[in-house]
């Protein structure tokens, strides 16, 4: 699979500046190594009046299956045969797109100190794209590129030449025109608009994808009439990940308005005000109010209980307060991708001695989790069927028996004000329900009686007047003078 990024020139803006603004030199032919093959970048023209750069993409096939990535959405074959026998070393795929950050990505991050000013300068630019798989065909190729200031050639590919009534296959040659972008745009652009063309990546999407899209769609993504369908399709209809990104693209969007505008829609702003400070996202906050509860009630040694891919884990990392930190799930890959987001594998040995990844289930007893100060449940109960619960509620407060248990749950009476959420959809596919705060409340109470702990309560993100705020949670302190025991308690 290849593409190629053509420019032209004149005698004082040379058509080889592409050269510096790629950070490859024309007159070399270089490879570089990636996970699933090997990347070729050469200049099949290379002068003052026109410069074409061609990334080759030589995908090493047994590699990829090894790796258990044939074709399929988020990274799954369709069938076993779709890992031998697939588009992948020939369409322009996630595969391509991976390619092109890791052998461009000071390219587009817009640097060039050998010719900064030309890196911030719009080019007469052309891409060329052979074999572009496109799930929506050619008139959804130009709904997601036009907008951006292209110029879009899709030409459907048939099936077979020499069968034209076999019709056309769903690849397109692609050629885009634009002489208003800048190199980063345009690569940022391909990055994000190839996989979501082909509708599936060769790898796992995972949390951090969101960073990567907001990073690649800055500038652009935010206000592109198709930017459910992009942030959907890029994320692998993962749609905890899509709502998430949503929303922090809303954010981004009124962050960018101008004062008045802002003004209207939130009255947060003063009339002479600036800017408008970017507001700290529900997940940060959540996490932010855990570690703040955690340091209000002395706790050195923590639970995170369904700790997921470790971003808590993460944050309290990075306070010395805690001094042993056990994060644990039932989900084996999750804990592997958060091994490798805390860089477990690099973590110096006074570090790593702080943290311990498990794997267990929350709904049995385990006498690994007894002795600890604190325990969190972040988000975690509502994953749970309802039945389900009192063997949670045993297992943590009954066995476990922390002396402080931190509880955050949705406020399913908030889901009003997620513009994105549609009507009676809970916010995670994976939820089995979502309580509003009296639900909550109640539960709450007589999970404290039963197990002898005190309970308040808190709101996390902004407190709405009349629904409450989007997170609560709930802080349960052991009472030292109740003991438990008794045969219903343990049968539960």
């Amino acid at each position: 699979m290849f593409l190629t990024i053509s420019t032209t020139g004149d005698e004082k803006n040379p058509a080889t500046d592409l050269g510096f603004l790629l950070h490859k030199h024309p007159d070399n032919t270089q490879a570089f190594s990636t996970s699933y093959g090997t990347a070729h970048v050469v200049y099949p023209q290379a002068d003052t009046e026109g410069c074409t750069a061609a990334l080759l993409l030589e995908v090493d096939a047994p590699a990829l299956v090894r790796k258990g990535r044939g074709k399929g959405r988020g990274g799954a074959p369709d069938a076993a045969l779709a890992q031998y026998v697939n588009d992948r070393p020939y369409a322009a795929s996630s595969l391509l797109a991976v390619a092109l950050s890791s052998v461009f990505s000071t390219a587009m991050r817009g640097v060039c100190q050998a010719r900064p000013e030309r890196a911030r300068q719009p080019l007469p630019l052309r891409v060329e794209i052979p074999a572009l798989p496109a799930r929506g065909g050619a008139a959804l190729v130009r709904r997601l590129f036009e907008p951006l200031g292209w110029t879009v050639t899709a030409e459907p590919v048939p099936l077979d030449a020499q069968f034209p009534q076999w019709g056309d296959s769903r690849y397109v040659g692609l050629v885009l025109e634009s002489a208003e972008l800048t190199l980063a745009e345009a690569l940022r652009h391909l990055y994000v608009l190839l996989p979501v063309l082909d509708d599936a990546k060769h790898y796992w999407v995972s949390a951090d994808e969101v960073d990567k899209l907001l990073r690649a769609g800055e500038g652009w993504l935010p206000g592109h009439p198709e930017q459910k369908l992009i942030t959907s399709r890029y994320l692998s209809r993962r749609w905890s990940l899509t709502r998430q990104a949503m929303e922090r693209l809303e954010l981004l969007r009124l962050a960018e308005a101008d004062d008045s505008e802002v003004e209207e829609i939130d009255n947060a702003v003063e009339e002479d005000s600036e800017a408008e400070e970017r507001p700290t996202p529900l997940a940060v906050q959540r996490r932010d109010a855990i570690i703040a509860a955690l340091g209000e009630s002395a706790a050195a040694r923590v639970l995170d209980l369904g700790c997921g891919q470790g971003q808590l884990v993460q944050g309290l990392l990075k306070d010395p307060r805690f001094t042993e930190i056990v994060g644990v799930d039932v989900s084996v890959r999750a804990l592997t991708i958060a091994s490798r987001r805390l860089k477990l594998d690099r973590m110096g040995e006074r570090q790593a001695s702080r943290v311990k990844l498990v794997q267990g289930s929350l709904t049995y007893t385990d006498k690994r989790l007894k002795g600890y100060d604190a325990a969190v449940l972040s988000e975690v109960v509502e994953h749970l069927d309802l039945p389900r619960l009192p063997a949670l509620e045993y297992a943590v407060f009954g066995s476990a028996r922390p002396r402080t248990v931190l509880v955050t749950t949705p406020n399913v009476e908030y889901n009003v004000r997620w513009e994105t959420l549609p009507a009676g959809h809970v916010r995670h596919g994976d939820h089995r329900f979502e309580w509003t705060r009296e639900e909550f409340r109640a539960w709450a109470d007589r999970v404290a009686e039963r197990y002898g702990y005190a309970v308040e309560f808190t709101a996390v993100g902004p407190d709405d007047p009349e629904v409450g705020p989007p997170t609560q949670m709930a802080r349960f302190e052991l009472s030292t003078t109740t003991t438990i025991g008794t045969k219903e308690e343990k049968a539960a």
